[in-house]
């Protein structure tokens, strides 16, 4: 059976360790490696081979640095298949999918390769009589990240790309359930001329997180994770002085008025809700539909093409959403399946009770679509993870426009409709950190950047963009006056 150790100071480690955990095929439903944990000792190796290897990477130029993000990029083009393969066989999602991510991260590798002009700092010149004032972003030393298992490569590059490009080094703890793709990013940096040292994966779960937050020479750390978790390593890493970026959970609502494009909206409520297994905070889980007779036509059709979307596995190039990632999550989610039906939703279509021919043994769900949800209903305050698309019914925009607005997650929100008026408003007034409109899945390109409101977001910068630059350096002001040669005592 396949081991899964750690990679610390460019190369494959195993460590004597009881603690081993498997790690799942779910188009199969078998066991295909098993995963070494990290303990705190393990955690610390990692820590103070990085803090050696920092300083000389720091010291180099920006257009090194860059040099190297460009052999970056171009190494993860050339084995993008390889990783998206990587990617589904732990994840289960669709090849398609899996390079869909990849391509994700890429476009923050490939903002990242202009860190000359990203790490520039400001200059005043005459600030005060014979005053300059400028400003310098430096590197922080060591930084880590912790990542969540629906993206095994994009969202470390998302936090590693920006953390070495700018001259930290790196220390990322992925998910226990997809932790391969993470080994071969780092073998793959290496290869690009990262230094060893500099980029460093250990794996685990809590323990190793706890380490991680808790370990005085890492200065910053980025997560993604669940909202109670993200909440709980916030306040252990901040309570430490570290500067904390925690992304949370999500609840995301399309909220269709009734000019809206409806055969649009099916087609994109399918993409937004079932892609990649509704396993992404991305995903939109609740349609908010204004009008009785808007919400009928609607709940109509998505039947209709709910009955015709193919469940495949990764392999299948045809299908259009594979399995979730455990079987422990599976169950998970038909727990709250059944919870809405106690709390009295319309279980419309049921997606429990199938198998797919030939892995029956894999973790799949069909789509499940439920109508008649109310705000008040646990299925609706908490989020899912799944391939479950909720319909809540609203009379009006105000009405429907408090319920993003008032859920305690804040993450993303769409608007659909022709009325650019309404959009606007819409825009203007939601309570939600990423808008879309007639856009089922917002997520912002990479030159802007990535964040949510209330409890989907911990800490002041977002991810990606400009503010994972200013996240990942500290800034240096200097004011400066020189003594002209005429003052000088001869």
């Amino acid at each position: 059976m396949r081991m899964i150790t750690q990679f610390i100071d460019g190369e494959r480690r195993s460590f004597p360790s009881v603690r081993l955990t498997p790690v799942f095929e779910p188009n199969t439903g078998q066991v295909q490696a098993h995963l070494e944990h990290a303990d705190a000792t393990t955690v610390a190796q990692a820590v103070a081979v990085a803090k050696a290897a920092q300083p000389a990477w720091s010291r180099n130029s920006p257009q090194h640095r860059a040099q190297v993000m460009f052999r970056f990029k171009a190494l993860l083009e050339t084995h993008q298949q390889e990783l998206a393969a990587i990617m589904s066989s732990e994840h289960g999602k669709l090849i398609d999918d899996s390079l869909g991510e990849l391509r994700r991260g890429l476009d923050v590798v490939d903002l990242v390769c202009g860190v000359p002009h990203l790490q520039k700092g400001e200059y005043t010149k005459g600030a005060g009589p014979g005053v300059d004032v400028y400003s310098i972003r430096e590197a922080l030393g060591v930084v880590a990240g912790i990542t969540p298992f629906n993206f095994p490569a994009m969202i470390p590059l998302w936090m590693m790309a920006p953390a070495i490009a700018v001259g930290n080094a790196f220390v990322l703890k992925p998910s226990s359930r997809t932790p391969s793709a993470s080994m071969r990013l780092a073998e793959l940096a290496l290869e690009a001329g990262v230094p060893a040292g500099i980029f460093n994966v250990v794996h685990g779960d809590q323990v190793a997180g706890e380490a991680i937050t808790g370990h005085p020479d890492i200065k910053a750390v980025s997560f993604v994770g669940s909202t109670v978790v993200a909440k709980a390593v916030y306040a252990r890493g901040a309570g430490a002085g570290k500067r904390m970026q925690c992304m949370g959970g999500a609840k995301n609502h399309g909220v269709v008025l009734p000019d809206a494009d409806l055969d649009q909206v099916v087609q994109d409520a399918l993409a937004g809700a079932f892609g990649s297994a509704g396993q992404r905070c991305m995903a939109m889980p609740v349609l908010v539909v204004v009008g009785e007779k808007t919400a009928e036509d609607l709940r109509k059709r998505l039947v209709g093409a709910i009955a015709n979307l193919r469940v495949g596995g990764a392999p299948d190039r045809a299908a259009q959403m594979g399995p979730v990632v455990t079987g422990e999550h599976k169950r998970k989610v038909e727990g709250y399946i059944q919870l809405a039906i106690d709390e009295g939703a319309d279980v419309v279509v049921d997606g429990r009770g199938r198998s797919l021919p030939g892995s029956e043994e894999g973790f799949f769900l069909w789509p499940t679509l439920i109508d008649n949800t109310t705000t008040t209903m646990r299925s609706y305050q908490e989020e899912i993870f799944g391939p479950v698309l909720q319909i809540v019914r609203a009379e009006t925009f105000e009405e429907a426009l408090s319920y993003p607005s008032s859920h305690h997650q804040g993450n993303a929100v769409s608007i659909f409709t022709r009325s650019g008026d309404m959009a606007q408003r819409f825009v203007e007034q939601v309570a939600v950190g990423m808008v879309g409109v007639n856009f089922p899945m917002p997520v912002p390109v990479s030159y802007h950047s990535f964040g949510g409101w209330k409890d989907s977001a911990f800490g002041d910068l977002n991810q990606y963009g400009e503010d994972s630059i200013r996240f990942f350096t500290r800034t240096k002001l200097v004011t400066q006056r020189w003594p002209s040669e005429n003052t000088i005592v001869r």
